[in-house]
């Protein structure tokens, strides 16, 4: 498929230097990253264990007509998640879901779609179940190998796989037909889960995501996520870098699963854009401030953009299609991914067999 832009965005040029050149730059990015990130510090609450047997929803109140909450128990993690719901306005027939994840604070922290962005406004009028769950800071949203002493007992992927969907489609009475959606370390997420669980997700939007996890410069990445900002430890998470389960859980090095999916998959590159400038007295929407947006979402998303551009040569090898977002500009900030979400909603309802 030819690459979209909206309106008044140009779409870039895919870079067209060597492997080799690509791989020097991006250690810069991670050395410079990695320095900027030591500055920072997170405070992550452990996991509570429940004694409950089988995954259900123990609990659900409305905040409104159209929002619920839900409280599912998850035996794989032996806690009780939080499940934010927006409801199609017409529920007359049975309606498709998105799963709309949060980044790196798992929906915990005031970096969430509902504080930053009006995607959750723009959805409500579509026809569709909006599912957000709210936990799973730094897990990355896979199945992690060991508990881990700081962020606790992480089996998100069996819960996005296995154990939500049937009890959303349960509660909700829906059509059983899903689309999932991520931004940065969820945008990793949302390559994986439907690769773990073939014909569960229709439908694909990854955000500033970088798919390729298992390579050297892919695990620094993901250590200085899950490490650098979480406080937890990988090998906990995907074992040393030898082990194989950093290639088991690469979307990179299994993309020819994602053949068949409606897929959109956006980056920038790191360059200030129209986000990442000043309104009189301010940064717009910038929420953790100018340094956070410009100089650290600066480094990130042209480290992205290289794990992007490669995801990309990838699918065309293959002969996969799908729809890129691939910007001149844009820092790994919020207002790039409201709209990119917005960008991604024909391909989200194609998939989901909907009018956009």
């Amino acid at each position: 498929m030819m690459k979209r832009s909206s309106a008044g965005r140009t779409a870039a040029p895919i870079a067209d230097s060597g492997r080799a050149m690509g791989e020097i730059r991006c250690r810069r990015w991670v050395y410079a990253f990695a320095a900027l990130a030591a500055v920072f510090t997170v405070v992550v609450v452990p996991s509570v264990a429940n004694a409950d047997a089988s995954s259900s929803i123990t609990g659900s109140w409305a905040e409104d007509d159209r929002t619920v909450q839900l409280r599912v128990y998850s035996a794989a993690m032996q806690q009780d998640i939080m499940v934010k719901v927006l409801r199609p306005a017409d529920r007359s027939t049975p309606r498709p879901t998105v799963y709309l994840l949060n980044g790196g604070g798992g929906g915990q922290d005031s970096a969430t779609w509902q504080k930053n962005t009006d995607v959750l406004r723009f959805l409500a009028d579509k026809d569709v179940n909006v599912v957000q769950p709210v936990g799973g800071k730094w897990s990355y949203y896979t199945d992690w190998r060991a508990p881990d002493p700081k962020l606790g007992l992480y089996k998100w992927k069996t819960f996005l796989t296995e154990e939500l969907p049937p009890l959303i489609d349960a509660e909700l009475g829906t059509t059983g037909v899903n689309a999932i959606a991520g931004l940065s370390t969820s945008g990793t997420s949302v390559l994986q889960l439907p690769i773990a669980k073939p014909g569960l997700y229709k439908a694909v939007a990854a955000y500033s995501g970088c798919a390729q996890i298992s390579d050297p410069i892919g695990q620094q990445f993901v250590k200085l996520a899950v490490e650098g900002w979480g406080g937890g430890d990988t090998v906990n998470m995907y074992g040393p870098p030898n082990d194989p389960m950093w290639a088991a859980n690469d979307p990179y090095l299994h993309a020819d699963q994602l053949r068949g999916i409606h897929l959109f998959i956006s980056t920038g590159t790191g360059v200030p854009g129209m986000y990442d400038r000043y309104n009189g007295s301010h940064m717009q929407p910038g929420p953790r401030g100018f340094f956070n947006q410009l100089v650290i979402g600066g480094v990130i998303e042209s480290a992205v953009n290289w794990c992007t551009q490669n995801l990309r040569t990838e699918l065309d090898q293959l002969g996969i299609p799908a729809t890129y977002d691939f910007q001149p500009t844009g820092t790994h900030s919020w207002g790039y991914w409201q709209e990119a979400l917005k960008d991604s909603w024909p391909v989200l309802a194609e998939g989901l067999g909907i009018p956009s």
